[in-house]
């Protein structure tokens, strides 16, 4: 008998034309390192009295789905995850092409995202995935990954694939070393690590239905916020946070090849933090940012990728 591997295991993409329904075609190899997305549906205790100390069966209750996929950032399969957490790009360019995704649209494009074990066999169809929040972090080292937390109508499980034959992407990985930081168009130095977070805050609506699912998830106000702990070599961002004053941020990343993604945050509000001296060692603080929208562009954020991918 197989045992089901995660090496082994798939995962094929494709944007819906109507919600909660798995297009025919179109779907796409994804790369992931790790997966959460699945469905559940709790049992109810019985409450009733007057059968004995033995309770009664339980009744089912309704059905979740959701969860998060650990994906990399590369130059082209992010292109999808940005696509679900802004809606369509503007795209530019005769190849390579860049595409622009901006936040602030009213509309979130929903998926069907097949995950596959074949050793088993059973393949998991989870239709009307709108993504919540997408999350990552900049450091020294390390493997870059980013973590996408969806919500999806519901589940089908097959043991054959739905998706056909989904198109190949070719991967072309960022790393931590390929990133940069600017701060108002310069280079923001002595960065130890950060941390940004967008999410959509997704509204489940939950409304009565036969088969215990959800009718859609509307976003809501966006939210932009992350955290920079830089060693305290200068009073700049001090400064800004006691006056209460925004500033521009650019996380970049770049490849040798041409490909880039670049994370512009247009109006960055800091905390004023606590500077402790906790040793001998160098004096670090930490700014736990928040963003909003910018009066002059007409937006909070602008997430732009640059790559050999013609349409989204």
């Amino acid at each position: 008998m197989a045992r089901a591997q995660g090496a082994r295991a798939q995962m094929a993409l494709a944007f819906e034309t109507v919600y909660g329904t798995p297009p025919a075609g179109g779907f796409t190899r994804m790369p992931f390192a790790s997966s959460s997305l699945g469905a559940e549906q709790p049992l109810l205790n019985s409450e009733l009295l007057g059968y004995g100390r033995d309770p009664l069966a339980p009744i089912k209750d309704a059905v979740t789905a959701d969860g998060d996929v650990v994906v990399p950032l590369d130059a082209e399969a992010f292109g999808f995850w940005l696509k679900a957490a802004f809606g369509d790009p503007t795209t530019s360019g005769t190849g390579p092409w860049t595409h622009e995704f901006q936040s602030g649209a009213w509309t979130l494009p929903s998926m069907s995202i097949e995950t596959g074990m074949p050793e088993v066999p059973r393949y998991a169809m989870y239709s009307g995935c709108v993504l919540d929040q997408i999350t990552w972090q900049m450091q020294r080292s390390g493997l870059l990954t980013a973590t996408a937390r969806l919500v999806a109508q519901g589940e089908t499980v097959g043991t054959t694939t739905s998706a056909g034959t989904p198109a190949a992407l070719e991967l072309k990985r960022f790393g931590y070393f390929n990133g940069s930081i600017t701060r108002n168009g310069s280079a923001l130095g002595n960065v130890v690590s950060a941390d940004i977070t967008y999410a959509n805050n997704l509204d489940r609506i939950e409304t009565i239905r036969s088969d215990g699912r959800i009718d859609g998830a509307d976003p809501s106000i966006a939210a932009l916020t992350g955290s920079i702990e830089v060693r305290f070599a200068d009073s700049t961002l001090v400064t800004q946070a006691i006056n209460g004053e925004a500033c521009e941020l650019e996380f970049g990343y770049a490849l040798p090849s041409g490909e880039s993604f670049t994370f512009t945050v247009h109006a960055v509000y800091l905390p004023r933090p606590r500077i402790e001296i906790s040793g001998p060692q160098g004096v670090q603080a930490t700014f736990d940012w928040q963003a909003a929208r910018d009066s002059t562009v007409g937006r909070m954020c602008t997430a732009t990728l640059i790559n050999d991918i013609e349409v989204y």
